[in-house]
């Protein structure tokens, strides 16, 4: 019996009765096109790149000059919500990236199905083979998928990026890294944690837009409400004057009124808008002043119980002015 593999050797021509002309058909043939398909392939991928390189560049530089026209509150502000420079080069780059990647992945697919076409290998049982392996693939790799498209639409909706402090749910941190899988993040401790994109189902940012101050001021329930409250204004009218709040205050802080009345003190809430993040720099100075304005206008602090109530300028209990005190 003949061996199928000799048979087909017999039907091909011996190489000493081909001529140039012979090899010139063949070589404009099959192999010309698939010599073309595949620098096709590669000059419409340079292409392609190169459209997104130009889209990412334009778009930066674009977002770099609105942000050099904003104020210097508007521009702190923009920095710190993805409208900075540092902020949307990353996130531009990294869809130019994600961009790159789609284009070869297509690009090379359909040249090599096309070369495998023009080679005769039959596409109809690869591709039924491939769609039956894509779905068993997806199945034992779903979340790998889920995590992988919840990175993408987190970058493309700047949910947040390096620098911004967030609370997962989880953990509450500063975010190091971004990637399209995982966000690694450092918490108040220094703990590192790494969250999967996918498992985050609700997220807070802390970081973006702007940041409130709020200062509870406690004065005696029996001082008079309304000038300690005139008191704290005259105050918080001029903390936007100069430095260190200037910068950091986005608007005049308001005195919004009694906040609460319990335990023989009426509480006073003061609140003021401010740069992301900055609003703990601007509590502890509003209550430093706040204090000093109301010691020399000598408005009375609540008592502590079991100590009498502070009067400032007596040195308070076990002061000079104090009972009991030492001579």
């Amino acid at each position: 019996m003949r061996h199928p593999l000799s048979a087909v050797l017999a039907g091909l021509p011996s190489l000493s009765s081909l001529t140039w002309g012979q090899v010139g058909d063949w070589l404009a043939g099959t192999p010309l096109v698939i010599l073309l398909v595949v620098v096709l392939a590669f000059v419409v991928r340079w292409l392609l790149n190169r459209v997104i390189s130009r889209l990412v560049t334009t778009a930066t530089s674009r977002r770099t000059e609105r942000l050099a026209s904003l104020p210097g509150a508007g521009r702190a502000v923009a920095g710190l919500t993805g409208v900075g420079t540092q902020r949307h080069v990353q996130r531009a780059e990294t869809m130019g990236s994600l961009l790159r990647s789609i284009v070869t992945f297509v690009v090379f697919g359909i040249a090599a199905l096309t070369v495998l076409d023009k080679l005769g290998v039959p596409l109809g049982p690869a591709l039924t083979s491939a769609g039956v392996g894509g779905v068993a693939l997806a199945f034992g790799a779903q979340s790998l998928v889920k995590d992988f498209l919840s990175g993408v639409f987190m970058i493309v909706e700047d949910q947040y990026g390096v620098g911004d402090v967030i609370d997962t749910g989880e953990a509450v941190g500063t975010v190091e890294n971004v990637s399209l899988r995982v966000t690694r993040l450092r918490d108040a401790n220094g703990v590192t944690w790494y969250v999967r994109n996918g498992e985050i189902v609700r997220i807070g940012n802390r970081s973006q837009g702007w940041s409130t101050a709020i200062v509870d001021v406690a004065i005696a329930i029996d001082e008079d409400a309304e000038r300690a409250m005139r008191v704290i204004r005259d105050v918080v009218s001029v903390l936007d004057d100069g430095p260190p709040l200037a910068e950091k205050l986005l608007e005049e802080p308001e005195v919004v009124g009694i906040e609460s009345i319990a335990g023989g003190a009426v509480t006073i809430r003061v609140t003021a808008k401010t740069v992301s993040q900055e609003h703990f720099a601007v509590q502890r100075e509003m209550r430093e002043r706040i204090k000093n304005a109301l010691d020399v206008a000598g408005v009375r602090t609540p008592p502590v119980v079991g100590l009498p109530p502070f009067t400032p300028g007596t040195g308070g209990p076990g002061g000079p002015g104090a009972t009991g005190a030492p001579r």
